[in-house]
């Protein structure tokens, strides 16, 4: 798979198509989170905080802190999603 970085394309190794691929499935996935926040205001707030930590991640190469920043993405996930689980019971 070729990537276009500023205007040059460059080729993904196969792990990093698949880092890739989990990264933008994760990015998806907070924003559909961030979507159920009752607040406009919060809401707001979680999005910048969302594409600002993901834009200054977005040069990252090393494998295991890629695989750490997933990680801890997808436990940021769960606690939004259980926040908005327990604010809506």
């Amino acid at each position: 798979a070729a990537v276009s970085r500023g205007g040059r394309q460059t080729s993904l190794s196969p792990w990093q198509f698949l880092r890739r691929q989990q990264v933008l499935q994760l990015y998806r996935k907070i924003l559909r989170a961030i979507r159920e926040v009752p607040a406009e205001h919060d809401r707001r707030y979680l999005k910048d905080w969302a594409r600002e930590e993901f834009k200054r991640n977005k040069d990252a190469t090393e494998e295991d802190a890629i695989r750490m920043m997933i990680t801890q993405g997808n436990m940021q996930l769960q606690e939004l999603q259980r926040t908005l689980k327990l604010a809506k019971s």
